[in-house]
């Protein structure tokens, strides 16, 4: 938990690329779709001393109320003897506008190893608020409280936010040093290294803190990933101040000495293979006539990464296709008859029609040739009359698109009466088929096509084993499924192919790669306007597009004109 003293004990991970801004931590229809992401970022001023032979060694838990419950989403670094930290670890949190999140930052004097918050550990101070709250003010202190509301002296906790842009990347830096003061009588110096980002109002913003370096005045400190607009505000050139430590197990460490460059200077530098800076003691070069500098300081590597919306992507050509696939089994109902799912009310649309509307008429704004594959499960189709679960609904074997959604539609009204309502009720051949098609894809190494089935089923899965594995091999592949429940079935295994209450795993206990399958029950929208449907069956397409190109890490085919370059450095 400490930050010193052994190598890969960090004061903090930074932050690293993460699901991306269109991702979110959930999935199913629990939520809406995440607006974006915070980063919160923690300092303390003032705390309570509750060690009688040194000062307290801070640590702060971050808890999310949920259901009524405090849940612990992550903790702070600890840091050694000192009453005013300024951690380095930053929180990354989805914000949704929709929602109030209420947060709780509980503030630890650590004396165990085990867990934060244990018995061992001293309570210095607690605090609620909404992220809403931090988000509205950027810049928030408040004052922290013990037990029954009592202060806790005059200690504070500032939490500052900033929000991660959709055109935000992040950088992986590797630094080593050479050379570095010996501050130590009977070994070598303990180095770390501190980068803060200079503010408009020159305040000063820790972006991150290495791990420390035992015994050694050349160290190479652990790569590490931060996000641009943490580093730097998205601006290259913005002032950046390194500042070289030698660590001191009781909080009074040495200062080595400083330097200052910019994001921008940084690759330029590498590029030049000339990536190194004088780390130098201002103290020392007043007093010291020949002073040169206390070691030098060495950035070996730079990358910076691209991180990808869901617009970048849609705006760089990618076409997504849309496939429907509809059930015919006889559970359906004779649609002759009146009260059948599928009967075709001529002044009202039956459930099926409504849904692939309402969802279709959103895809087919991403598909350049509006032409969408119509399949049909669990009939027995014309000229043999032979079950089949994946058969065309314009009976056109080497053609199974229809002309826009209208096209759809009619091929769904005029094959009702040329076929038999049939069963079981078969999802993974409809599955494996579309995965054919988005596999040729995946070869292409491009982020150009992306695959959507719209699955309408009224009933339970009678293959529930092959349509996990299938949808198992999918989550590989440039797809989604959406699943809509027409009717009043149990669709609790549905909710398990959603994946709500767990990871989704193949029969031979294989997990899903990404999370693809939406299920949403129809009957919870029948009062709802269509647009409503759509919204809610459609949240998760965005996170899945982005997630699947970014484990591929594939480009948008056209980055617009401002775009950076996805890739910077010689490693690359």
């Amino acid at each position: 938990m400490s930050w010193g003293p052994e190598r890969g004990s960090a004061v903090g991970p930074g932050v690293g690329p993460g699901p991306g801004p269109e991702g979110g931590s959930g999935s199913g229809s629990a939520g809406p779709p995440v607006v974006s992401k915070v980063e919160l970022r923690l300092s303390c001023r003032h705390l309570l001393d509750r060690d009688p032979l040194n000062k307290s060694d801070p640590s702060v838990l971050l808890l999310l109320q949920s259901q009524r419950h405090w849940v612990e989403v992550d903790r702070t670094e600890v840091i050694k003897s000192n009453l005013h930290p300024v951690f380095s670890k930053v929180f990354t949190l989805d914000y949704y506008f929709e929602e109030v999140q209420k947060l709780r930052f509980e503030v630890y004097d650590i004396h165990s190893h085990c867990s934060i918050g244990s018995q061992d550990d001293d309570f210095l101070g607690g605090v609620e608020c909404t992220l809403g709250q931090i988000v509205a003010q950027k810049k928030m202190t408040k004052s922290l409280f013990l037990k029954f509301g009592k202060p806790a002296g005059k200690s504070t906790i500032t939490v500052t936010a900033e929000e991660i842009s959709g055109k935000n990347g992040y950088v992986e830096l590797s630094f080593q040093a050479r050379k570095l003061d010996d501050k130590d009588l009977f070994s070598k110096s303990d180095p770390f290294l501190e980068i803060y980002r200079i503010n408009d109002d020159q305040s000063e913003q820790l972006v991150y803190r290495t791990e420390v370096v035992k015994n050694n005045l050349s160290p190479v400190w652990d790569p590490f990933k931060v996000s641009l607009n943490s580093l730097c505000s998205c601006e290259e050139r913005r002032m950046l101040k390194c500042l070289v430590w030698d660590y001191d197990s009781r909080g009074k460490h040495d200062f080595i000495g400083e330097f200052y460059t910019t994001f921008e200077e940084m690759q330029q530098a590498i590029g030049e293979s000339k990536a190194q800076w004088d780390c130098v003691n201002p103290k020392y070069r007043t007093k010291k006539r020949n002073y040169k500098n206390s070691g030098t300081v060495i950035l070996s590597d730079l990358k910076v990464h691209r991180v990808y919306s869901f617009l970048d992507y849609i705006m760089g050509g990618c076409q997504i296709h849309f496939t429907v696939a509809i059930d015919f089994t006889a559970s359906n109902g004779d649609p002759r008859n009146s009260c059948s799912l599928h009967y075709i009310n001529p002044y009202q649309p039956n459930e099926y029609l409504k849904a692939l509307i309402a969802v279709g008429e959103i895809c087919q704004d991403y598909d350049s040739d509006k032409k969408f594959s119509a399949l049909g499960f669990g009939a027995r189709i014309p000229p043999n009359y032979e079950v089949s679960h994946d058969f065309a609904i314009n009976f056109d074997p080497e053609d199974d698109e229809c002309e826009g959604i209208q096209g759809v539609v009619e091929s769904y009204q005029s094959c009702l009466p040329r076929i038999q309502l049939y069963g079981p009720t078969n999802v993974a051949p409809i599955i494996t088929k579309v995965a054919q098609v988005a596999a040729a894809e995946e070869n292409t190494n491009e982020a150009s096509q992306y695959y959507i089935l719209l699955i309408l089923t009224d009933g339970v899965v009678t293959d529930m084993a092959d349509t996990r594995e299938a949808i198992v091999r999918a989550s590989h592949l440039p797809m989604s499924i959406i699943i809509v429940g027409v009717g009043n079935a149990d669709f609790t295994d549905m909710q398990i192919l959603d994946g709500d209450d767990g990871v989704l795993r193949s029969p031979k206990g294989e997990p899903v790669l990404r999370d693809i399958v939406q299920f949403v029950p129809f009957r919870d929208f029948k009062s709802a306007s269509p647009t409503a449907l759509a919204k809610c069956v459609l949240a998760e397409v965005p996170k899945q597009v982005v997630e699947y190109y970014s484990h591929k890490e594939l480009p948008p085919r056209c980055p617009t004109a401002d775009s950076p370059d996805p890739t910077i450095g010689p490693s690359q």
